[in-house]
């Protein structure tokens, strides 16, 4: 997955809106887009949408529940498990044990409606509490479900009263940044994708490119968008060029020739096995976008 686009999911109009969006996971909003009065109606939206013949090929499904604190999170998962969601949300995620807590409510949800056990993923956000950040070394070893880790500032700054979170020159204040490399090295540690964060300013294309860039520079495989307008360059940026593909080409192509070693030199360049780990994981992120 490159491109993950959120859609309320108590709206009909923007769900299937989405659909034409080509981002390769939509995920049904139940929390932050909709309204405390009518979550029961998103609920109802969302599963509808879930089971719909064209949403199913457009994209993966996902649907962001509420989080554990509210008390809503049970009765988001009893109306849409039934629907058959590819994935949950889970958003303020303190650390594995929730993640852990999650996996544990689908597994029952799976077996009540028929759906393989292990088979909904899990994508928590975890950053949106202090907790949540410090906490990010503990998503290794939790499950098989997780689908990756992905990150937020707002909530962040809400959580510990920051005004802002970015300066004046555009770049996150350093508790961001903090927040941003804490994704990264978990999402390292969990063998999982890391899934950037938002970008709200959807109407400035120039300095969305430039958050893509760097957040594929950095190691982030994939972003989420809020927007359909940035699902095209999100999918352009976080698909690796047909440059960088014929370069990863040669040097697993050498290293095979040359017996495995674990050093070797190319074009009069040095190369080690973390080059050719890179390389591998530049053609498999190739392919996963072919394929999808």
């Amino acid at each position: 997955m490159r491109s993950l686009l959120f859609v309320p999911g108590d709206s009909e109009r923007k769900l299937e809106k989405g659909l034409g969006s080509g981002a390769d996971v939509l995920i049904i909003d139940l929390e932050d887009s909709v309204a405390a009065a009518a979550k029961q109606a998103a609920r109802d939206v969302a599963a509808a949408f879930l089971r719909s013949d064209a949403a199913k090929a457009a994209a993966m499904l996902f649907v962001r529940v509420n989080d554990f604190s509210t008390g809503l999170t049970d009765e988001d998962l009893a109306a849409v498990m039934p629907s058959k969601p590819a994935g949950v949300m889970l958003p303020k995620c303190s650390g594995g044990d929730d993640v852990m807590l999650l996996s544990t409510k689908l597994r029952v949800h799976e077996a009540q409606n028929g759906i393989e056990d292990g088979s909904t993923r899990i994508l928590p956000i975890i950053t949106e509490t202090a907790a949540g950040v410090l906490a990010g070394a503990t998503y290794r070893n939790t499950t098989p479900r997780l689908a990756g880790l992905t990150w937020g500032a707002e909530d962040l700054s809400a959580a510990v009263g920051a005004r802002a979170t970015r300066g004046e020159n555009g770049r996150y204040t350093e508790l961001f940044r903090y927040a941003r490399t804490v994704t990264l090295l978990a999402a390292s540690s969990a063998g999982v994708p890391a899934v950037d964060t938002v970008y709200p300013d959807f109407r400035n294309e120039a300095g969305f490119r430039a958050d893509c860039v760097e957040a594929e520079r950095d190691g982030f495989t994939a972003k989420m968008a809020i927007h359909p307008a940035q699902v095209p360059v999100i999918n352009e940026v976080f698909t690796p060029s047909a440059e960088a593909v014929a370069e990863a080409q040669k040097v697993v192509a050498a290293f095979r020739e040359a017996g495995d070693p674990g050093v070797l030199a190319i074009g009069g360049k040095m190369y080690d096995r973390p080059h050719l780990r890179l390389a591998e994981r530049v053609l498999a992120r190739a392919a996963s976008a072919k394929a999808g």
